[in-house]
């Protein structure tokens, strides 16, 4: 009888090793062969799951956000305005060692993307993403009184998805001033300047 394979699962098994082996190995010297060497896979198993590079560091970097996605949905749950703001920047900052390897893969993947449009557009569709969040809890936050008068809105979404972003480089090249201590005060200030007395 022949094996049944579950490619979903097949799938998602290369992708989970590609973010592992990034993480820790760095992106310039992940192939397809090692991937499947590393997966316990011959030499060319990969193909009919991801034929090109490109298209598994594509399926990683969709799954590395998925990753963050659904640890910020349990985080949320049953939140509103500043506090859901504040369990979403804790899910994307790098405050454990499996978010800071996310944060390895996530670094070099917008590398690529400033010259590739397809891994461009697959950012800012993840950002978008971010964005209407940030922006929805930012507007419960001003509708139940918890802003301050002269905060603008869109201001204080861009600055701290900027924050967000910019804590996955820090983090990664300047730990000894970005630990997961200090980030959760640099965040919680951020905050703070946006809160009524």
């Amino acid at each position: 009888m022949p094996k049944i394979v579950d490619h979903d699962a097949r799938r998602l098994e290369l992708v989970e090793v590609t973010w592992r082996v990034i993480a820790h190995r760095g992106f310039d010297g992940v192939t397809l062969r090692d991937v499947a060497a590393e997966a316990g896979f011959a030499n060319g198993a990969l193909k009919p799951y991801f034929p090109t590079r490109a298209s598994l560091i594509r399926a990683t970097f969709t799954h590395v956000f998925g990753r963050t996605n659904a640890r910020i949905e349990v985080s949320v749950r049953g939140l509103a305005g500043l506090a859901a703001l504040r369990a979403f920047a804790m899910e994307v900052l790098p405050l454990d060692g499996n978010r800071l390897d996310e944060a390895k893969v996530v670094i070099p993947f917008w590398q690529i993307a400033i010259h590739d449009s397809e891994f461009a557009a697959l950012n800012d569709e993840a950002m978008l993403q971010w964005r209407n969040w940030i922006r929805g809890w930012i507007e419960q936050a001003r509708s139940e009184g918890l802003l301050r008068g002269d905060v603008l809105d869109e201001i204080a979404a861009e600055s701290l998805l900027t924050f967000l972003l910019g804590a996955q480089v820090v983090a990664v090249l300047d730990r000894g001033f970005n630990d997961p201590v200090q980030l959760c005060a640099q965040l919680d200030q951020h905050l703070g300047l946006l809160k009524a007395a």
